[in-house]
């Protein structure tokens, strides 16, 4: 981005799902603790899901398998994995999103999520967490056919929103999907360190929590 667009205004905000507006850690910890009383799973059990499932990264049909084999569980994978099924009754907003969004919507800023994953599971989860009504729009990636950090998923949303990428910032937690890809199609990028660490990436900024974006530009 030149210094040029990078002194534009600033016409809207798109974040990320999961682990970004969604508190994902949160929920699968609360998932967690009701998942190993069910199923009297041994201690160890609940670290090593975690490990495995690399922050939503790694698909539960290779996760799940790979427990019982590890832990020698008389339990089929299925099994298990329908229960994982149940995460998202509980799914839970990330702290702050609510307030932030409402205070960026007040100061007449288009807002956006795009995100990749299943179109049910990520509307129960927009659903659950009362993001929805929240936002302008959500673009979805098995809905659109495509996924980030593929150039064409971000210039969707902002066609759909009706504004350039020199004047948006993308918001998120996955240094390739929501750093890395939004900086190539031309937006700028704040990063929220709940997930994968950066790995050379360089943001345009770093938040401490979701309240730090509303001091990526000023109010009018």
């Amino acid at each position: 981005m030149t210094p040029d667009e990078a002194s534009l205004p600033v016409r809207a905000v798109l974040f990320d799902l999961d682990g970004t507006l969604h508190d994902r850690p949160g929920t699968v910890r609360h998932w967690l603790e009701g998942h190993s009383g069910r199923f009297v799973l041994g201690a160890g059990y609940a670290a090593r899901f975690l490990e495995l499932d690399d922050f939503g990264y790694r698909s539960k049909t290779l996760v799940f398998p790979e427990l019982v084999r590890e832990f020698g569980l008389d339990l089929a994978p299925d099994v298990l994995l329908a229960d994982f099924d149940t995460a998202l009754d509980h799914a839970r907003p990330m702290p702050h999103a609510h307030e932030v969004l409402e205070a960026l919507r007040a100061r007449g800023l288009k807002v956006g999520i795009v995100t990749n994953g299943w179109v049910d599971a990520q509307t129960r989860c927009l659903n659950r967490c009362d993001l929805t009504g929240r936002v302008d729009d959500v673009v979805i990636s098995r809905a659109v056919g495509l996924s980030k950090p593929d150039p064409r998923i971000y210039a969707l949303a902002l066609e759909r929103l009706g504004v350039p990428a020199a004047e948006t910032w993308f918001v998120g937690d996955s240094p390739r999907n929501d750093v890395a890809g939004p900086q190539a199609a031309g937006l700028r990028a704040a990063f929220l360190p709940t997930g994968h660490a950066l790995n050379g990436e360089r943001p345009d900024a770093v938040l401490r929590d979701l309240r730090d974006v509303l001091s990526l530009f000023p109010a009018p």
